[in-house]
């Protein structure tokens, strides 16, 4: 028979061993999913789960796996320079309509959707919200962000005006990446442009010109507003002119209708009463005075 301190001893050990087992199993089934962000959870068993877990801690069975998305704003940046987010130079060439290519920086404000998640990771095969943007979406990305901008030229992209194709590429991306990857783009533009030296000389040469056929095109438009002034000015006095000439012609006609013989009686006698007894004879004119 065994001794009675011997299994003591080892029903106290089985029962240490059961505390240490369960208080393991208490660990490893602790998951904590982060603020603004859903865990996926897949079982050995039974597959992906249908149900996403929320911000905070759960129990789970141990041997289940938990994948994190975003479903809260993050931001991506591609940049030339590593202090303004980027690990390195993640900075990219995007093609013009005027086949040119150019250096860009770029950033992107982006969320998974929440109820397309469980989708999304099924579709990646057990990948993350991270990995995903970092292993698939940031590759497609570029050349999605280079379909929009070849359809403008280099100086629409290099100018700094760029609200319009910033538009255009956050909706084509929102478009592109809602639908194979489950995440929604809340806005997304190129933040800055580092042409090369060759072309950064093309850039100025074609600035040049631009401010040259700008300035030209300020002459002549003054030029044509000038000669328009003058015309205006011209037609305008001639117009006082012609009611002028028209003014005195009709007051001759008016006054030319006005004189009847009666009118000259009436003239000559005012005269003759007043200075005296004019007749006329022909070419010569006798004045008697008054005696």
């Amino acid at each position: 028979m065994m001794n009675k301190s011997v299994i003591k001893y080892g029903a106290m050990t089985l029962l240490g061993l059961g505390v240490i087992g369960g208080a393991t199993f208490g660990v490893v089934s602790l998951e904590k999913i982060d603020t603004g962000k859903v865990g996926v959870v897949y079982s050995m068993n039974g597959g992906v789960k249908n149900e996403t877990l929320s911000q905070g801690f759960h129990f789970i069975n141990p041997l289940d796996k938990v994948k994190e998305f975003t479903i809260s704003n993050e931001q991506l940046i591609l940049s030339k320079d590593s202090r303004e987010g980027s690990e390195e130079d993640e900075s990219f060439l995007v093609a013009t309509a005027d086949n040119a290519n150019i250096r860009v920086s770029f950033q992107m404000s982006y969320r998974y959707l929440p109820d397309k998640v469980i989708d999304t990771y099924k579709n990646f095969k057990g990948m993350d919200g991270e990995d995903i943007m970092n292993k698939r979406v940031k590759t497609v990305l570029k050349s999605k962000v280079s379909e929009v901008t070849t359809k403008y030229d280099l100086m629409d992209i290099y100018s700094g005006n760029r609200g319009k194709i910033n538009n255009e590429i956050t909706t084509y991306l929102n478009q592109e990446l809602s639908k194979s990857y489950g995440i929604e783009v809340l806005d997304a533009s190129i933040v800055d442009v580092h042409p090369d030296k060759q072309l950064d000389k093309s850039i100025k040469d074609r600035m040049a010109a631009m401010q040259k056929a700008e300035k030209a095109k300020a002459e002549q438009e003054a030029a044509k507003v000038e000669a328009e002034t003058n015309l205006i000015k011209a037609q305008n006095e001639a117009d006082v002119a012609k009611a002028k000439a028209q003014g005195e012609a009709e007051a001759n006609r008016l006054l030319s209708q006005s004189i009847t013989p009666e009118l000259i009686d009436m003239k000559l006698a005012e005269a003759r009463m007043e200075h005296g007894w004019v007749t006329t004879q022909g070419a010569n004119t006798v004045v008697k005075d008054n005696e």
